[in-house]
C-alpha cells in the first residue's frame, strides 16, 4: 500500500511537470469567473440585500491557490464585453451553482457567448482553456451541443465517490501527467464530492451527435445506480468538465453535506486547480495596463460569510449591477 506522504511527493511531481513541459510560460496568470443569478432562496436568506449575481468563494480561492488571481465575468452583457474580456485574460471557469441552463439570458447565455470566442480565439491559434464544474460541466456539453438538452434526471446529491476511470484518460490532457499510485488514490478512495441531480451520460451526447467531439476520462454511479459521466474533455479545444466538486474538498465546511477533507481529498482537489491553472499559463493574454488589470480583479470585492445563512456555501462575493 502506497502512503499519502508518497502520494503527495508524486503529485507534486506531476503538478510540477504541468508547466515544465511549458518552453514559455505565463506566470502571472488571470482566470475569468463566470457570476450566475442569485436564486430566491439566497436572496432570501440574505434578505434585506437584494443581489443580481454571485460567485462562491471557495472557486476563487480554488484559482488563487494555484497561482492564479481572478476577475468576475458579469452576465446579461453584450458579446463586445466578453470579447474585451477574454481578450485580456487567460482562461474561463464555469462555477457549479442552480442557475437554469435552459432560460434565456443569464449564466447560460453568457457561457454561450464566452463558448463561441474561446472556440474561434483557439482556431486562431491563441490557446485558450475553459473549466467547467458540476453546473458548468453540464453547461458545456448543452452548448457543444447547440443548446440540445444533454441532461437526464439522476441523484448524486452529498456522495462521495471513487472515480471509474475509462481506459481513455490515459490519452487525455488531464491526467496524462498524473502517476499511477495518484490514479489509483482517485480511482479507489470516497474523495470527489458531487452535488448535483441531472447527469450527463453517454448516450445523451451520442443522441445529441457530440460523443465524437469529447474524450471520456471517467464515469460514475448515482444513488439509484444511473451511469453518468464525471470527467471529460473536448478532443480539439481546451475545454474540460468535471461533475464533481473539487474546490469544495478545500474550501467548503458545511457540516453534514458529506464533503471529504481527508489529506487525500486535498491532494486530489489541488491536482485540477494545478492542472486548470497550468493550462491557462499557456496564454499572453493581458489587460492594457496595471491601473486596469487592477480595475477588474475580484480584490475589489469583499465576500460575505454566508455559512450561517444555511447556504451550502460557506462565503460569497455578491453583486449588484451598480458593482459591474
Amino acid at each position: 500500500m502506497v502512503s499519502i506522504a508518497v502520494v503527495v511527493t508524486l503529485f507534486v511531481a506531476a503538478s510540477l511537470h504541468f508547466t515544465a513541459c511549458q518552453l514559455n510560460s505565463n506566470n502571472r496568470p488571470i482566470i475569468g469567473i463566470l457570476t450566475q443569478e442569485v436564486t430566491n432562496y439566497v436572496n432570501g436568506q440574505l434578505h434585506p440585500d437584494h443581489y443580481d449575481s454571485y460567485i462562491a468563494a471557495s472557486y476563487v480561492k480554488f484559482i488563487e491557490g494555484a497561482g492564479g488571481r481572478v476577475v468576475p465575468i458579469w452576465i446579461d452583457k453584450p458579446k463586445s464585453y466578453y470579447e474585451d474580456i477574454l481578450s485580456k485574460i487567460n482562461g474561463v471557469l464555469w462555477p457549479g451553482g442552480a442557475a437554469d441552463i435552459t432560460r434565456k439570458g443569464g449564466y447560460a447565455d453568457a457561457a454561450y457567448k464566452i463558448y463561441k470566442i474561446a472556440k474561434r480565439m483557439n482556431d486562431q491559434d491563441i490557446y485558450f482553456p475553459i473549466f467547467g464544474i458540476c453546473l458548468g460541466f453540464e453547461l458545456l456539453t448543452y452548448i457543444t451541443a447547440n443548446r440540445q438538452m444533454t441532461l437526464i434526471p439522476c441523484n448524486s446529491e452529498g456522495q462521495t465517490i471513487p472515480l471509474e476511470f475509462t481506459p481513455e484518460y490515459r490519452n487525455s490532457s488531464m491526467f496524462q501527467n498524473a502517476t499511477p499510485e495518484f490514479i489509483h488514490m482517485l480511482s479507489s478512495y470516497n474523495i470527489t464530492a458531487n452535488f448535483h441531480h441531472f447527469c450527463v451520460t453517454q448516450k445523451m451526447l451520442r443522441t445529441t451527435g457530440v460523443l465524437d467531439q469529447f474524450r471520456i476520462m471517467s464515469y460514475n454511479h448515482d444513488v439509484n445506480g444511473v451511469k453518468f459521466i464525471s470527467s471529460l474533455e473536448n478532443i480539439e479545444y481546451p475545454f474540460y468538465g468535471l461533475q464533481f466538486h473539487p474546490e469544495k474538498n478545500l474550501y467548503e465546511w458545511i457540516i453534514g453535506k458529506h464533503i471529504p477533507h481527508s489529506e487525500r481529498a486535498v491532494v486530489a482537489a489541488q491536482y485540477f486547480a494545478n492542472f486548470f491553472v497550468s493550462e491557462a499559463r499557456k496564454n499572453f493574454n493581458s489587460f492594457q495596463s496595471e491601473r486596469e488589470e487592477m480595475r477588474h480583479l475580484i480584490y475589489n470585492y469583499t465576500p460575505i460569510y454566508t455559512g450561517s445563512k444555511n447556504i451550502l456555501f460557506q462565503q460569497c462575493y455578491m453583486f449588484k449591477k451598480k458593482n459591474e
